[in-house]
């Protein structure tokens, strides 16, 4: 359907080539393969995802509704909807999320920090590896 974006869709993508220096805005769905130096801060009111991937390194301020980080962030996070934590995650600075998914590997050298809107959710996936 044109016009409609499905949540959970990726729009956009930063190559595992690509290294940015300056703020990176966005709506709908962003993917970073590559590195950014600055922020990256989702706008608008539509749902949106970030996916940072295990090749990923952002250095500066994180801001999305639904966060898949598999890579490594060094600046403050911030999640409105649903964090998840992948097992080859490094967030070094804050992080602050209204629901977290937190795999077996994750790390964080940060405070955690829950959004005291509703209940609070928390979940952990361990593996077996």
């Amino acid at each position: 359907m044109l016009g409609r974006k499905n949540k959970g869709t990726i729009d956009s993508l930063i190559g595992i080539s690509t290294r940015i220096e300056g703020n990176v805005r966005f709506q709908g769905g962003l993917r970073i393969d590559g590195q950014v130096k600055g922020n990256v801060v989702a706008e608008g009111d539509e749902p949106c995802m970030l996916v940072i991937s295990e090749h990923a390194k952002v250095e500066g301020e994180v801001r999305a509704a639904h966060l898949v980080v598999n890579g490594e962030i060094v600046g403050p996070v911030y999640s409105s909807e649903l964090l998840e934590l992948q097992p080859r995650a490094r967030i070094t600075g804050d992080v602050n999320y209204k629901a977290l998914e937190m795999h077996g590997g994750a790390l964080v050298a940060g405070k955690l920090t829950h959004d005291q809107v509703g209940e609070p959710v928390l979940k952990l996936a361990l593996s077996n590896t």
